[in-house]
């Protein structure tokens, strides 16, 4: 079975990360990571605009250098653009100096203050590093919509059996990602349920995001 939440000891082993909202209320944080890219990244927007539902899009640097027409997209249909490493680096498998720079590296193309960890992997001294600069940004909920094999129908299941107060969900800005395919329904189905979609992270320099269980 797969997990749905990252493992408890990462809220313990990163106590400053973000894995949830601290938004009291039935609210949620969509997010986006691996772009932007050009098939699926207008079409994540249109659909988000119909929806009026405002997200934030975790932007590869390399791909924001090669697309920085759809860095500005996203920004200006009011989405946040967060930083996911300007590769998209292991950061189990990589030197500690060699992850901070990369997530410099991409920090001039996306964005200076929210980063996420490629794959949820980040070592405890990487983290270190990273937070005197940005905040991290984990989850709470994983879509697996990354794998066409998961299926649209039991990504969109296994969110509307695991949304919560507060939750980060991860879904995914890649042609091969099934999210756009069940993206609407999953939005309608949330809001049925007396969700609504927040960007809490505006509020960052307030210190008003964290972590909750």
């Amino acid at each position: 079975m797969r997990p749905v939440r990252p493992f408890f000891a990462a809220r313990w082993l990163f106590p400053e990360a973000v894995f949830r909202t601290g938004s009291s209320g039935k609210s949620l944080c969509m997010t986006f990571d691996d772009g932007p890219d050009q098939e699926s990244t207008p079409e994540l927007l249109d659909i988000l605009d119909k929806a009026n539902v405002k997200a934030v899009f975790f932007c590869n640097g390399s791909s924001a250098e090669k697309h920085p027409g759809l860095i500005t997209e996203i920004k200006r249909r009011g989405h946040l653009v967060g930083n996911h490493g300007y590769r998209h680096l292991n950061g189990w498998k990589t030197p500690a100096g060699t992850y901070r720079e990369n997530a410099e590296q991409a920090a001039e193309l996306t964005s200076g203050e929210l980063f996420r960890p490629p794959y949820g992997k980040i070592g405890i001294r990487q983290y270190r590093q990273l937070r005197k600069k940005f905040r991290i940004i984990f989850w709470d909920v994983m879509s697996y919509d990354f794998d066409p094999s998961f299926g649209a129908e039991r990504s969109l299941k296994l969110l509307a059996g695991n949304i919560r107060p507060g939750s980060v969900i991860v879904l995914h800005d890649t042609p091969a990602s099934t999210c756009r395919a069940f993206l609407p329904g999953f939005i309608r189905t949330a809001e049925n349920m007396g969700f609504k979609f927040e960007t809490h992270f505006e509020m960052l320099h307030l210190d008003t995001v964290k972590s909750t269980e």
